[in-house]
């Protein structure tokens, strides 16, 4: 009998679609992935048994009926625990907002539920988006499905964990400087930055509102262009959502496949993230990729981009910035956890710092000393000021490349996943690890990563990322698609199918609370 776990969410959609498995069988099986490797695994905070089944009855019903259901009706879907889910807990991976029960869903949310796909939980996360690792999470680290003992990346390595340890096809997580491109280089699996405002952001607990972009993880590249395609387009409720109207993403996908969009292509190769000092094992796989396409008719160009050296600098005061405005509603008085102070007169304000200390992180305190200190009076023109300015200079360097190329490459992370605990000391060494994915973000256009093979000294995924212009997210899905298909050609399969096999627990109940009772708290979180 073939494992529902284990096909792509298209070939999942098809077959529901045609009545050969139902959406509750679909559900069920993966409920039980989840209930057999999650205590392993820890991708989720919370698994929602009974109103996913629900759903799954639900669309089975209207399927047999004869309604139109959307193309990923049925299909299980993972949330990452920053956006907002109606009823369903939402803690942003932190402590001050355990137990908080939304009253309402964030418009991607929406998205899913009107195309009639069914929530499965919410995975794991940094808290607040605050990490590449998930060891900031107040709920304790996800693992990577490919070595138990490493990083799944972060800061939605929960996300990326359950797409890759099976427990779910496709999932939604955020990108703020690469938060869901690294954990997909790091699992093997696929993820995209959409084009900034191509994706509603309500509803999406905020860390850095100029940077965080909604957006999927999947397996493969029409999967992931798939539920792309769900949560796409304009929201009035956002003011940053873009009015364009997006092409298909799943047909670019497709297009791609064919193996006809390579030739001719400019491929750029960016000379400030192709230095000395990568894994060489990364760097073996992205010289025999850009090989490849070489090979296929592609023409491969060095551009510049000379202002990338000072992405990090720029991207970690304006970050932080940003943040200590967004994280200041979190005070104990609306909702969300309230910590009343011992030994001192219970005042509002006493009452909101214990509070805080209480609730936040080493990793949040952190940023919010450094981004308060950032636009403190004296400090804004030279510290928040400035990054601003070399953020405008790091999307001219965009602008000047896409004119010498039509897409960008590097690799996604200098390095495969390293052991938990590796970097937990060393901030400034964890922050450093994110200089492929944050200009992205600084320039709000669209980059995917997708994996190109196994490290040969660790055995583990290598990711490629590839950037397009803004609003140009279409190019991103229809190249990486060709390059899939050339990969898996020589692969003989997907690079998932060689994962370690995750030992499954009998009767485990996995990592996550399951169905937890509502809390009463009432608020709002952006």
């Amino acid at each position: 009998m073939t494992d529902l776990t284990r096909l792509p969410a298209s070939e999942l959609a098809a077959q529901l679609a045609a009545g050969e498995i139902s959406s509750v069988e679909a559900t069920q099986a993966h409920l039980d992935r989840i209930q057999g490797v999650d205590a392993d695994v820890h991708a989720f905070l919370h698994v929602n048994t009974e109103e996913a089944l629900a759903t799954a009855a639900d669309v089975d019903r209207r399927r047999a009926a004869g309604e139109q259901l959307g193309q990923l009706a049925g299909v299980p879907v993972a949330v990452k625990d920053v956006l907002t889910t109606k009823g369903q807990p939402t803690t942003s991976g932190s402590r001050i907002l355990e137990g908080w029960n939304p009253p309402y869903d964030a418009t991607a949310v929406e998205h899913l539920r009107q195309h009639d796909t069914v929530i499965i939980g919410k995975t794991n996360m940094d808290e607040f988006a605050m990490g590449s690792t998930t060891e900031h999470s107040a709920y304790g680290p996800t693992h990577n499905p490919w070595s138990l003992d490493r990083i799944p990346g972060g800061s939605g390595g929960g996300s990326a964990a359950a797409v890759a340890a099976f427990e779910a096809p496709l999932a939604l997580g955020s990108d703020t400087g690469g938060s869901i491109r690294q954990p997909a280089a790091l699992t093997g699996t696929v993820g995209v930055k959409p084009t900034y405002g191509g994706v509603s952001r309500w509803g999406a607990i905020a860390l850095a509102s100029s940077l965080d972009q909604i957006g999927p993880v999947a397996r493969n590249v029409l999967d992931t262009a798939l539920i792309h395609d769900v949560i796409k387009g304009h929201d009035p409720k956002d003011s940053t959502s873009l009015t364009t109207e997006w092409p298909s993403f799943a047909a670019a996908a497709r297009r791609g496949q064919t193996g006809e969009s390579l030739k001719g292509l400019r491929v750029g190769i960016i000379r400030e993230l192709n230095q000395p000092g990568f894994q060489a094992g990364v760097r073996s796989r992205f010289d025999e990729t850009v090989a490849l396409l070489t090979a296929q008719g592609a023409e491969v160009v060095e551009v510049s981009a000379p202002h990338f050296e000072y992405a990090v600098s720029a991207y970690y005061l304006v970050l932080p910035a940003e943040a200590s405005s967004n994280l200041a509603k979190f005070d104990g008085v609306r909702y969300g956890l309230r910590v009343l102070p011992e030994g001192v007169k219970p005042t509002v304000e006493n009452m909101m710092a214990a509070t805080r200390e209480a609730g936040f992180g080493p990793e949040v305190k952190r940023r919010i000393v450094l981004g308060t200190y950032a636009l403190s009076a004296g400090y804004y023109d030279q510290f928040y000021g400035k990054a601003q300015k070399v953020r405008t200079l790091i999307q001219r360097d965009f602008e000047a490349a896409f004119n010498e190329a039509d897409v960008l490459i590097s690799p996604t992370s200098p390095t495969t996943a390293y052991p938990l605990g590796d970097k937990l000391s060393d901030p400034l060494a964890m922050y450093l690890a994110d200089i492929t994915t944050i200009p992205a973000n600084l320039a709000g256009i669209p980059a995917i990563s997708q994996p190109i093979g196994l490290a040969a000294e660790d055995g583990l995924p290598v990711g490629l990322q590839t950037f397009a212009p803004a609003f140009e997210d279409a190019r991103l899905y229809e190249f990486a698609g060709a390059v899939e298909t050339l990969l898996e050609q020589q692969w003989g399969g997907p690079i998932i199918d060689q994962a370690p096999q995750l030992a499954v627990r009998s009767g485990a109940q996995g990592g996550a609370a399951t169905d937890a009772t509502a809390h009463d708290s009432e608020g709002a979180a952006r």
